[in-house]
């Protein structure tokens, strides 16, 4: 986001989602998300979905 100069608010409206919900997802704290969703995310950063997930053991 700070690449694209863009607030989570902006990409939230872009993407169809609540702030609070991508707030979650930025944080880490989210269990799942939608792969239309993350898709709305890659295509508005214009990135890979690798390049914003990670994949953690609880």
């Amino acid at each position: 986001m700070a690449k694209r100069k863009m607030t989570l608010t902006e990409l939230a409206e872009r993407v169809n989602i609540t702030p609070a919900n991508l707030s979650i997802f930025k944080t880490g704290k989210a269990r799942a998300i939608r792969l239309s969703t993350l898709e709305a995310i890659c295509r508005e950063l214009e990135c890979q979905p690798g390049e914003i997930l990670e994949f953690r053991r609880n």
